[in-house]
This record gives C-alpha cells, structure tokens and sequence, in this order.
C-alpha cells in the first residue's frame, strides 16, 4: 500500500460512509447532498465530476498527407468540490480535489515531489457590502477562457491561447468589488497579490510576487445564472447580455517560462529570475442561443533568456539555451456557437498565436476548431466532439478528432 496516499483513501472512505447514509440526495446535478448544521452555522455541499475522453491525431507534414496516426482515450479529469459557509453566511469556502493523473501531475521538488491533489482551496469573506476579501490556493482574475469551469465549456477543451498564455491558479489574496452606476450597468473590480510560482509550491516563495488586476464592464445587466462565466448560451438569454472586460498581470521576479505557469528557469547559482508581464482583453456576448467569446494576449519579459550570474547566456557548447526562455508573444482567439432549440449546440472556433522567434523557438500557429455538443442536462451531462486543424508556420501541421463525455453530479 502507498502509505502517501493513505489520507487521501481515509477521507474517500469517509465521503462515500457518509453519502450511504444521506436519505435525501439532492437531484441529478445539484450536488451529491448538501449539509447544513443543526444551529446553522455552517454548510456544505458537496459534488462530483469526471470527464472521459478519447482523441485521435494525425501529423499533415508539408508533402502532404495525414501520417503518424496516434489515438489516446483518457479520464482527463475526475474532481470532488466541496463548498458551502462556515459560521456565517458572510465567510464562504471551497474545496476542489483532482483525482486523474492529468489533475495530479506535474511534481517537483518545489512541490516536495508528491501528487497535487488540491485545486483550489480558498475562503471567501464578504466583510462590507460590496467588499470580498479571499485567501487560499485559487484561480487567479485571469482571461475569461480560463476563468470558466472546465466542466461548463463550450467545446472538449480550452483554447491554444490559453495553453501559452493564461496566469492558472496560485495561492494568496484577493479583493473583489462589484458596483452598480445605474440599474442595469455593472462593473466589477477584482485584485490580487499572489506568490507568483503556481498551485501546491511547498518550497517557499522561490522569486518575487505576483500582482494581478482585472476590470469587467457589464452594461447590459447580469447574465442569467453566471452566464458570463460559462459556456453557450444555455439559458437563451432574452435581452442581449455582454461583458468586456481586461487583465494586467505583472510577475515580478518570475522564476517560470510561462509566468507561474511552465519550465523553473535555471542558471549557475540556482533560479534565474526575470520581470514577466501578461495582458488580457475578452469579451462575451450572448442573445437568444448565440454566443461569442473573444479573448487577446500578449505576454512579455525584462530578461526573456536565463543568464548565469556574469550576463552570458545559460546555453551549452552548441548556444543552445538549456536554462529557460520565457514563452513571449501575442495571441487571438475567437469562438462563436449557436443553441438550437432541441439542445444540440454547433461551435466554432479560430485561435492564432504569435511568438518572439528569437527567443521562444516556437512556431507561429493557427488552429480552426469546429464542435457539436449534445447538452442533455446543461453542461452537467453533456456529450461533446470537435475537430481542429492545427497550421504551424513553417512546421508541421497536425488534425486532431476528440469526442468527450460530462458527467457531473
């Protein structure tokens, strides 16, 4: 038996004790039970998801022809949540645990080299009005793309925007404001100061901190159930509904390639450290069944390639860098779906990203991805396929297949 994970089969144990014994489960995407103390001082509600995939790939190199078929099916992601209030309505919580190899991945000896089970582990204190202060490991008020559940999307993954670009999850604090200038007209305020190196980092606080800011614009008035932060326009929105909103986010003494995302940057005395700055501007709109997401990126750095402490290059014999290149550049995604009455949803999408050649090594891309999605119970029982042609510039090109089904609980 792996005695690591001993805690983690104890509190599983304890979950599905206590799910035996609920009477009165909450119906079909609700969440499994909700809790709530005898004297009312405290909830919890607590649900499960997982999402099965299967994918199948073909290289289009540039003599033509689809070559190197390659297929994968996968549990790309599974996830408990757990959320509700502690002692007062006024101080909420979450917890979200990953349970698939993709969720738990990605150790290091900055994450004490162990699984990363925990997501997002914050709580939420709406101590004056308006005024909501968090702290914990949580999302950070990034591109709305990434922002939105990967449970509520409108096709089988994110974008190749958010892949390069987007800020994730880290742990500190943040301060959220909502304000009305006119009975319909919403803005909200949303910032936060982080440690700067991404979810579940044991080791300390390896560069600087990381500031973000995020302003959203609502002047047509709220979405229905959070429509903004979700996927197709499920609830067939009967006013027009928009948001435009923009992020700056400045990672001061960034130690990884991608902000607090990607490779840890090395050089002869340990971390290399550089300033890595990130912008976003997006956009959705939603009326009647049709949906548009927009989104632009665009990410650079003081110091892009690692040096060694006397200002050479950290490269080996050949100058190739071997100590980390910030991942710079600029990148587009657009996204539209129509809702038919009948729930089945068609989608499509255009992403393209611009890269700094001289320092990233990569090429340019662009990927076309068109998506049908059958929504049985919203996005809570949801069977989703998509197909994308990816065109590298001056690389190979690639054509991926992906049919994904949800299920959450």
């Amino acid at each position: 038996m792996n005695f690591k994970k001993l805690p983690l089969w104890v509190f599983l144990f304890t979950f599905c004790l206590v799910f035996s014994q609920e009477p009165n489960a909450p119906s079909f995407g609700k969440g499994l039970f909700n809790l709530v103390g005898k004297d009312s001082t405290w909830s919890m509600k607590i649900g499960a998801r997982m999402q099965i995939l299967g994918t199948a790939e073909w290289n289009n190199p540039p003599e033509g022809g689809l070559t190197d078929p390659q297929s994968n099916m996968l549990v790309r992601r599974a996830r408990l949540k757990f959320d509700g209030f502690a002692f007062s309505p006024t101080l909420s919580y979450k917890l979200e645990l990953g349970l698939s190899n993709r969720d738990i991945s990605g150790s290091s000896n900055f994450t004490s080299n162990a699984p990363r089970y925990i997501l997002d582990a914050v709580v939420k204190w709406n101590f004056h009005e308006n005024f909501e202060l968090w702290f914990g490991q949580t999302k950070l008020p990034g591109n709305i793309e990434r922002v939105i559940s990967s449970g509520n999307l409108q096709l089988v993954d994110r974008s190749l925007l958010n892949s390069r670009f987007n800020i994730d999850r880290d742990m500190g604090l943040q301060l959220r404001h909502h304000t009305y200038f006119s009975r319909k007209f919403l803005t909200r305020e949303k910032l936060a100061f982080s440690q700067g190196e991404g979810r579940n980092v044991t080791g300390g606080n390896l560069g600087g901190h990381q500031y973000t800011a995020r302003l959203e614009l609502l002047p047509f008035g709220t979405f229905e159930s959070g429509g903004d932060y979700s996927g197709a326009d499920l609830k067939r929105e009967e006013h027009p509904k928009l948001m435009v909103a923009a992020t700056y986010d400045s990672n001061q003494d960034a130690v990884r390639t991608r902000s607090n995302l990607g490779d840890y940057m090395f050089n002869d005395t340990g971390l290399y450290e550089t300033d890595i700055n990130t912008l976003f501007v997006d956009a959705m709109f939603k009326y009647r069944g049709f949906s548009v997401m927009a989104e632009f990126a665009d990410r650079d750095a003081a110091d892009p390639i690692a040096k060694n402490s006397d200002g050479s290059p950290a490269t080996d014999a050949n100058g190739i860098p071997t100590g980390g290149v910030v991942l710079e550049g600029q990148g587009i995604n657009l996204q539209t779906g129509y809702l038919f009455p009948n729930n089945i949803e068609v989608a499509a999408r255009y992403t393209h990203n611009e890269f700094d050649e001289a320092v990233s090594g990569r090429n340019d891309e662009s990927q076309y991805t068109l998506g049908l999605s059958r929504y049985i119970v919203g996005h809570k029982l949801k069977v989703q396929t998509d197909l994308s042609y990816r065109d590298a510039d001056g690389g190979t090109d690639e054509l991926m297949f992906r049919l994904q089904v949800d299920v959450h609980f």
